[in-house]
């Protein structure tokens, strides 16, 4: 399997998916970019996350909020004092390591040194703002989205007079000090969330909590993961986050291992009381029928995009054999496929046929936005280039097309190739996306 994970991280770098941040420097362990395949890939899950979450339904709203948050936001929620991992520093080499990632807590596993005492490492980045005074104050990057979207619950209320269930969505950057980011973009210091606080009366938030693990399961057969692969784990109390009173993971069967992909967490009232209290500021529901004022609970899934990537592309590769030839391809789900089709000249030397293939090119992507054209190399190294990056289908224009105006196309996962006809091009491809 670990080979699998070295198969996955040399196509995401050589067709253009995931790149090391910082690369020409040496890199920068923890962060990473996203080439122009990679970057769409994402664009696209995001975008069907919003659809199936936010835009779809009544009782949700969508916010963006800033990544750089005050010093008293983590301090009422608790992340100063709770969001940190138990750490040791070897004496000798300086490195530091988790505690519960060592096989001896004595010898630093990297020069057989020995380790400190364990100590409570703060997760947050601080980032030092400068004051008009001239000194500075400490605000840090935000750990989670939830917080955002707590210290706005009274913005959307006083603004979208929202009835009761509801939600607050956002998708976002977060940020983690990570001691260890490891196992390709699983782990890092940097990443995006999809997160939504969905807001319930405290009677009701075991009906809320299994609504929304069904709803999390359809979202993960709709994305394209592969079911099979991820399995339920009930969090046993000591375990769970510090505001958390009951938490399932959907792990995710990774190259590496089984591991978190996606959690769902029962949050109570913890957050929004907290505020309340430190800020001073009126928290609660007023139920505009009844006059009931409360406190609501909170019931929230939250989604990481790199750990979605990472178990789309999982789930996608694949290796067989077409035509007697071995193969490599990403069967990837069409809705967030980075390129929907490619159109291609037979051959590049004749320009009628070029010509031909931009009209249809052009033509489609106006239509459907994700087509590329290709005309590099012959038609089979064409098809296997396209098969790596996970275009479901191939438009080829070849010399029949100049005779009777069709076009063949083939499809990824079959080889399959038929012909259809240019004016039927349009709707064969919203048919299917």
């Amino acid at each position: 399997m670990e080979n699998k994970l070295e198969k996955i991280v040399s196509l995401a770098k050589r067709r253009g998916f995931i790149f090391p941040g910082s690369e020409i420097y040496g890199g920068l362990s923890g962060f990473w970019d996203l080439g122009p395949y990679g970057a769409q890939l994402a664009h696209n899950i995001k975008e069907l996350w919003w659809e199936h979450f936010v835009k779809s339904r009544e009782d949700m709203y969508g916010i963006s909020t800033t990544t750089i948050m005050s010093e008293a936001v983590w301090r009422a929620s608790g992340h100063l004092e709770g969001f940190s991992d138990p750490l040791a520093e070897c004496k000798k080499c300086k490195k530091r390591f988790k505690v519960y990632h060592l096989e001896s807590k004595a010898e630093c596993p990297e020069c057989g040194g020995e380790l400190g005492e364990e100590k409570a490492f703060n997760l947050l980045f601080p980032v030092e703002m400068g004051s008009v005074a001239g000194g500075t104050s400490t605000a840090y990057l935000r750990g989670e989205l939830a917080q955002g979207m707590f210290t706005n619950f009274k913005n959307v209320l006083d603004t979208m007079q929202p009835e009761f269930p509801f939600g607050i969505a956002q998708i976002g950057k977060a940020y983690r000090n990570e001691i260890a980011p490891r196992d390709f973009i699983f782990r890092a210091r940097e990443f995006d969330l999809m997160e939504f606080e969905y807001f319930v009366k405290e009677p009701e938030w075991e009906k809320h909590f299994e609504t929304w693990r069904k709803e999390m399961w359809e979202w993960i057969e709709k994305v394209g993961i592969d079911e099979n692969l991820v399995h339920e784990l009930e969090v046993p109390e000591g375990e769970r986050a510090h505001y958390s009173k009951r938490t399932i993971d959907f792990e995710f069967e990774y190259p590496f291992g089984q591991k978190e992909l996606y959690g769902l967490a029962y949050r109570t009232d913890y957050d929004l009381s907290r505020h309340m209290k430190e800020s001073g500021i009126d928290l609660r529901f007023s139920d505009p029928e009844t006059g009931e004022k409360f406190i609501p609970h909170v019931v929230e899934p939250t989604f990481g995009l790199g750990r979605t990537i990472l178990a789309v592309l999982t789930s996608a590769y694949t290796e067989d054999e077409l035509g007697g030839e071995p193969r490599t391809y990403l069967k990837l789900n069409p809705k967030v496929a980075p390129v929907k089709a490619a159109v291609f000249p037979l051959v590049k030397n004749k320009p009628e046929l070029v010509a031909k293939a931009r009209e249809i090119y052009k033509d489609l992507r106006k239509e459907i936005g994700a087509v590329e054209f290709d005309d590099n190399g012959n038609i089979g190294k064409r098809y296997r280039r396209q098969d790596e990056i996970g275009t479901p289908w191939c438009v080829t224009v070849d010399y029949q097309t100049l005779e009777d105006g069709t076009v063949t196309i083939r499809e990824r996962d079959t080889g399959e190739q038929t012909r259809n006809k240019m004016n039927e091009l349009k709707d064969f491809f919203k048919n299917r996306i």
